[in-house]
């Protein structure tokens, strides 16, 4: 038999090591690898900013197309200044395979109904703009919050678990619709796939009602509740961002460190004692401070100390991801950056407000107590 034509042989060696390769990536069998073209919205800043930078440093990256209302540092990459919800951005998506989207606003401080708008309308506009312009992948970010925080919750909870969260706690109503979005979204324009990441506790320059628990002198803790503590360093959640950027995961993936801690772990690794109070002191006191307008967090962000809300993150690690941080780890960072805060009930004290104070952990007691009191004042007063 005689030997093929050197053209014949030279497409079947090529074929061949491109199926290899395939292989060794972990991708499908005979699937061509190839190097996307990846778009970040919120590049300038945050975890938008450090998945630019390592995405313009990756060998496995065509060119990276980075999206704020502002430029970031990352110089390697193509800016566009522009606010996301502009449906200009479409135009500025031509070219991208994968869009990740990570400008969302959970800050404490922004007035909600401004930030809902924002989240919202920014994620319709980008899915939309996305589909217009051929883009046929796009990653959302929101949180493992939206499982919901609740006594029967399974440790750990699946990822296909219901989402059983309400709008009570700061941002997670936004949360829940991006999740409702993003389910939509393929049967609204068939060939996009939309793959969404669920951080746990974001530790790493992050600002939240979470980090802000561990800046008060003593750990509010709800009498009968069971709180579980997981956490997720931003660098492991950039690297997650990173292996769906690639295409090496989808769908709904839970993104967090390795187990988790208990209350009383967390008792003994931070140092800090607790200060326990019955649920309808705390949830009142609560309440009362955020209608008045004294903290920015609502009562619902107590349960997530409360109960119980931590992840499997199996989908990711069948994928071959592994968080590099340890929750030890990760909370003995947490520390670091928090030293030298005063937080009640969510409200960061200045320096003299927190001298003030005194036992500034004991605040949120005093407050409901005495509201209470007061109450009980007035009802005798009218007999």
């Amino acid at each position: 038999m005689s030997s093929p034509d050197p053209t014949v042989r030279a497409a079947r060696n090529a074929a061949a090591e491109t199926e290899n390769a395939g292989k060794q990536a972990g991708g499908a069998p005979g699937r061509p690898l190839r190097r996307p073209v990846v778009a970040v919205t919120g590049a300038a800043s945050g975890v938008g900013a450090l998945l630019t930078q390592a995405l313009t440093e990756s060998d496995e990256v065509k060119r990276v197309v980075a999206i704020d209302e502002r430029r970031g540092e990352a110089a390697e990459a193509h800016w566009h200044v522009l606010d996301v919800r502009d449906p200009a951005i479409a135009d500025k998506l031509r070219g991208a395979d994968v869009v990740v989207h990570l400008a969302v606003d959970l800050d404490l401080e922004t007035d909600a109904a401004a930030r809902t708008a924002y989240n919202v309308r920014g994620t319709q506009t980008v899915l939309t703009a996305a589909a217009a312009a051929g883009v046929h992948r796009v990653v959302l970010c929101t949180s493992a919050m939206v499982y919901g925080a609740l006594p029967d919750n399974d440790v750990p909870l699946a990822e296909d678990a219901e989402l059983r969260a309400t709008a009570d706690a700061t941002g997670v109503g936004d949360l829940l619709e991006i999740e409702r979005l993003a389910h939509r979204a393929p049967r609204a324009h068939p060939g996009l796939n939309v793959t969404v990441l669920r951080p746990t506790v974001l530790v790493g320059g992050t600002d939240t009602a979470l980090t802000r628990y561990f800046e008060s002198p003593r750990l509010l803790v709800v009498a009968g509740s069971r709180p579980a503590w997981q956490f997720c360093h931003v660098e492991d959640l950039v690297s997650a961002l990173e292996y769906a950027a690639l295409e090496k995961v989808e769908g709904e993936l839970a993104v967090g460190c390795d187990g988790w801690l208990e209350q009383e772990e967390v008792e003994e690794l931070t140092g800090i004692r607790r200060m326990e109070l019955p649920s309808s002191v705390a949830l009142g006191a609560a309440a009362r401070l955020h209608r008045i307008g004294l903290t920015p967090s609502p009562a619902g962000d107590l349960a997530y100390t409360m109960h119980p809300w931590v992840v499997s993150g199996s989908r990711l690690h069948e994928a071959g991801w592994r968080p590099r941080w340890t929750n030890e780890e990760v909370l003995a960072e947490l520390l670091e950056e928090v030293a030298g805060r005063h937080t009640v009930a969510g409200r960061r004290l200045g320096r003299k407000d927190a001298t003030a104070a005194g036992a500034a952990g004991a605040t949120v007691a005093l407050l409901g107590t005495a509201a209470l009191v007061r109450r009980a004042r007035k009802a005798r007063r009218r007999i």
